[in-house]
């Protein structure tokens, strides 16, 4: 039988589960789950909202880029759901992929626009990334990064009409079975 990873990361762009599937994959394997995005708002004590506002997207990807480091040093077993542009930070995500199982949760573009759009924390929790209209803002972004969540992802899972049960189960057999 394979050694389970002791780190999972969830990697994907915005609205394709990584919290919703990371909570449940935390409860299916029994181990702590790690929501990046909380952490640095903890640490700063503001919404992402503020510290783009306020510092810019440098400023928070500085902030990001620490609390992926202090997660890559922790010993124990965890679920992180990284941010959306947690994979820009790219020696850090390097180092994860040596012994971490890293998942891209996948949506279809539709999907996702329709999340964002019904999403009451879009507002506090994804502050514009270009200040175009979304869809453009998808599109150009999504584009982007995908090559990145293909270059740092061990496998990737399809949530579009799934629940965060479904996903984690499944992920949950690949720590079995593939890795």
């Amino acid at each position: 039988m394979k050694k389970k990873a002791k780190k999972i990361l969830l990697i994907g762009y915005r609205a394709t589960g990584k919290t919703a599937v990371g909570k449940e994959l935390s409860r299916v394997l029994g181990c702590p789950f790690i929501d990046l995005d909380q952490v640095i708002e903890r640490e700063a004590s503001k919404t992402i909202s503020q510290i783009v506002e306020e510092e810019g997207w440098e400023g928070f990807r500085k902030r990001e880029e620490k609390a992926l480091k202090e997660a890559l040093d922790r010993p124990k077993r965890f679920v992180l759901a990284c941010g959306g542009g947690a994979v820009l930070h790219e020696e850090i995500m390097e180092e994860f992929k040596k012994g971490a199982l890293i998942v891209w949760l996948k949506a279809p573009f539709e999907v996702m626009m329709k999340r964002l759009l019904s999403d009451s924390k879009s507002a506090t929790m994804r502050p514009s990334l270009t200040g175009k209209n979304l869809e453009e803002e998808i599109t150009k972004t999504y584009e982007k990064r995908r090559p990145l969540y293909e270059k740092f992802s061990h496998i990737s899972v399809d949530t579009n009409e799934k629940s965060p049960f479904q996903i984690a189960q499944e992920i949950n057999e690949a720590l079995t079975y593939a890795w």
